[in-house]
């Protein structure tokens, strides 16, 4: 995921991230500014892009909300937590304002919770889409594989990096 952006939504797109940053540095963590970063440049990307129309701050809260959405940001038990009432409060949006952009950026992106795609890097060991990968038609735990399967899923980008030899404990899988 790239922060490229083309030059004519250059503006929209600071605009965009200036509020997501200042609301994700207030209330979340750098991880959520980063990862909105990127999902805003991936929005300034479409063809058309959804972010020419619109308040920046009904999109901000939405591309917020979207990653908040993937990452279990509304469960009480998850750290960070943060109820989608506060969140779109934090944008001076309402809750039905922020829902609705999220549902238009997850609509767009086909996202869904869990996303390897949209992952927060704090929390790709404990996302279990992030490591199946099929050997020979059996759906398998990347982590749990040799390590010369690893090495091939990582090189065709199937995983999110090579686990540590520690990860893989006693009951690597042999083939």
């Amino acid at each position: 995921m790239s922060e490229r952006v083309p030059k004519k939504l250059q503006a929209r797109y600071q605009e965009i991230i200036s509020i997501t940053d200042s609301v994700c540095q207030k209330y979340l963590n750098e991880e959520y500014a980063e990862m909105s970063r990127k999902m805003a440049a991936a929005l300034a990307r479409k063809r058309p892009s959804p972010l020419e129309g619109g308040r920046a701050t009904s999109w901000a809260c939405g591309v917020v909300y979207t990653i908040g959405f993937v990452n279990f940001l509304f469960d009480k038990s998850q750290s960070p937590y943060m109820s989608a009432e506060d969140l779109c409060a934090a944008f001076g949006v309402s809750k039905g304002t922020g829902y609705n952009a999220s549902k238009k950026i997850r609509d767009l992106f086909s996202l869904f919770q869990l996303d390897p795609n949209w992952t927060l890097p704090s929390r790709m060991d404990q996302n279990p889409l992030a490591w199946l990968i099929s050997v020979n038609g059996l759906v398998i735990d990347a982590r749990r594989a040799p390590r010369h399967i690893q090495e091939e899923a990582y090189r065709k980008k199937l995983i999110p990096y090579l686990p540590s030899i520690s990860q893989q404990g006693d009951s690597a899988v042999s083939f």
